[in-house]
C-alpha cells in the first residue's frame, strides 16, 4: 500500500471514497442530521444552527470519524462568542489606560480556571468534547463578566464637569475607520485559514492530530508577537500625539530587539525539542502524527525571525493609521500562503508544501511591511517635525497678540 503523503488529492480522495463511499457518508450524516433535528424540531433557531455546523465541517472536509464531535463543539463553542466580543472591549480600555496587567491576569485566571473545569468535566463528569466545550465557555463568561465590572468602576472614578455622552456619532466614525480595516482583516485571515484547514483535512487524520498539536505551540508564539505589535501600535500613536516624533523610530528598533531577543530560545526549542512539546498535546511518541508535528514546527520556527519583524512593522504602520498599507502587507502573505498551499500539497511534497507556504507569505508580506516603513513612515516623521515648528510658531504669535492686545486694556 502507497504511503498517503505520496497520493495526489485525486488519489486520496478516492481513497476516502471508497466502500461504504462519499455517497453513503452524505447519507449517513443526513441520517444523524435528520434525527438530530427531529429532537430539535420545536427550536428553529437550533434547526439552523445543527444544520450550519454540521454542513461547515463537512464543507471544510472533515473526517467522518471526528464530525460528531466536530459539530457537537462548534455548536457549544458559538455560544460564547458575546463574552469573547466584550472581553476584547475590556482590554482595548485597559491598554488605552495603559494598564496591560489588569487584562494579564484575568486572562491567566481564565486560562487556568479552563484547565481545571476541563478536567473536571472530562474525567470527573464523563461529558468527553461537550465538556470541553461547555468548560471553555463558563471561563470566557466569568472572564468577562468581571473585566466589565473592573471597566465600569475604573471609567467611573472618571470626574468629568462636561455632560457624558453614552453615544457619538463622531467618535464612532473615528473608532470605525481603525476597527473596519482590522476586522476585515481577521476575518480573512480566518477565511484563510479555514481553506487551509479544508486542505489539510485530506491527508487524513494522522497529519490532521499532527499539524493541531503543533499549531497550538506556533500559535502561542504568534500571539506573544501579535500582542508585542499591539503595544507598539499603542505606543506610536501615543508619541505622534505627543508630537514626539523621533521615539517612534526608536520603537522600532526596540520593539525589533526585543522579538528577536525572544525568538532565540523559541526557534532552539521548537526545531530541536519540539517532540517533547508536543508530547504535551499527544500520546504516541512515535507515531506519524508527532512527526507531522516535528515537520511543521522545523520549517517554521527559524521564520520566526521573519514574522515577529513584520508584526513590530504592521504595528508602527496601524499606530500612525495607514491602515491601507496595513491591510496590503496582511493579504497579501494570507493569499500567497493558501495559494502556495493548495498548490504545493497537489505535489509530491503532499502536506509538506502546504507548510512550505507559511515561511513564503511570510517573507513577502514583511517585505512589503518594511517597504512601507521605511517610504511612508520616514515621510510622516520628516513632515511632523516641521509641522509641529510652524505651528509652535503660530502660537507663538497668537500668543504675543494676546499679551499685546492685555497691554493694550490695561492702558484704557
Amino acid at each position: 500500500m502507497r504511503d498517503w503523503r505520496s497520493l495526489t488529492p485525486e488519489e486520496r480522495k478516492a481513497e476516502r471514497d471508497k466502500v461504504p463511499g462519499e455517497y453513503a457518508r452524505k447519507q449517513r450524516m443526513d441520517a444523524n442530521l435528520a434525527a438530530t433535528l427531529d429532537l430539535l424540531k420545536d427550536d428553529q433557531f437550533a434547526q439552523a444552527r445543527a444544520w450550519k455546523v454540521a454542513w461547515g465541517c463537512y464543507l471544510i472536509n472533515t473526517p467522518e470519524e471526528i464530525l460528531a464531535d466536530s459539530s457537537l463543539y462548534l455548536d457549544i463553542y458559538v455560544l460564547g462568542l458575546p463574552f469573547m466580543f466584550f472581553y476584547n472591549i475590556a482590554t482595548g480600555i485597559f491598554s488605552a489606560l495603559g494598564d496591560s496587567k489588569t487584562p494579564f491576569y484575568f486572562l491567566a485566571v481564565s486560562s487556568l480556571s479552563n484547565i481545571g473545569v476541563d478536567i473536571l468535566f472530562v474525567a470527573g463528569f464523563k461529558m468527553g468534547v461537550a465538556g470541553v466545550a461547555w468548560a471553555t465557555f463558563l471561563c470566557q463568561g466569568v472572564s468577562c463578566v468581571l473585566a466589565m465590572v473592573v471597566v465600569f468602576r475604573r471609567i467611573s472614578a472618571f470626574k468629568s464637569t462636561h455632560k457624558v455622552v453614552l453615544f457619538s456619532w463622531n467618535m464612532l466614525g473615528k473608532v470605525a475607520m481603525v476597527a473596519i480595516p482590522s476586522i476585515l482583516q481577521q476575518s480573512f485571515v480566518s477565511v484563510g485559514n479555514i481553506i487551509l484547514q479544508s486542505v489539510i483535512n485530506t491527508f487524513g487524520a494522522s497529519v490532521i492530530a499532527g499539524y493541531s498539536a503543533a499549531v497550538k505551540l506556533n500559535n502561542m508564539v504568534i500571539t506573544s508577537f501579535t500582542t508585542l505589535g499591539n503595544g507598539i501600535s499603542n505606543y506610536t500613536s501615543q508619541n505622534m500625539g505627543a508630537g514626539k516624533m523621533d521615539r517612534v523610530h526608536k520603537g522600532f528598533g526596540a520593539g525589533r530587539n526585543l522579538v528577536w531577543i525572544i525568538c532565540v530560545p523559541i526557534v532552539l526549542l521548537y526545531f530541536f525539542f519540539g517532540r517533547f512539546l508536543l508530547l504535551l498535546f499527544m500520546n504516541d511518541p512515535q507515531g506519524p502524527a508527532i512527526d507531522t508535528g516535528m515537520l511543521f514546527l522545523r520549517i517554521l520556527s527559524p521564520f520566526y525571525f521573519v514574522v515577529s519583524l513584520k508584526l513590530v512593522t504592521d504595528g508602527i504602520l496601524r499606530g500612525c493609521g495607514m491602515m491601507v498599507r496595513f491591510m496590503i502587507a496582511t493579504f497579501s502573505d494570507l493569499i500567497l500562503r493558501v495559494g502556495i498551499a493548495i498548490v504545493l500539497s497537489s505535489t509530491a511534497l503532499g502536506s509538506t508544501g502546504i507548510w512550505m507556504a507559511w515561511p513564503v507569505g511570510w517573507c513577502i508580506g514583511t517585505g512589503l511591511s518594511l517597504v512601507f516603513y521605511f517610504t511612508a513612515i520616514r515621510k510622516v516623521l520628516a513632515e511632523s517635525p516641521a509641522k509641529a515648528e510652524a505651528e509652535g510658531k503660530a502660537a507663538e504669535a497668537r500668543a504675543e497678540a494676546e499679551f499685546a492686545a492685555d497691554a493694550e486694556m490695561e492702558t484704557l
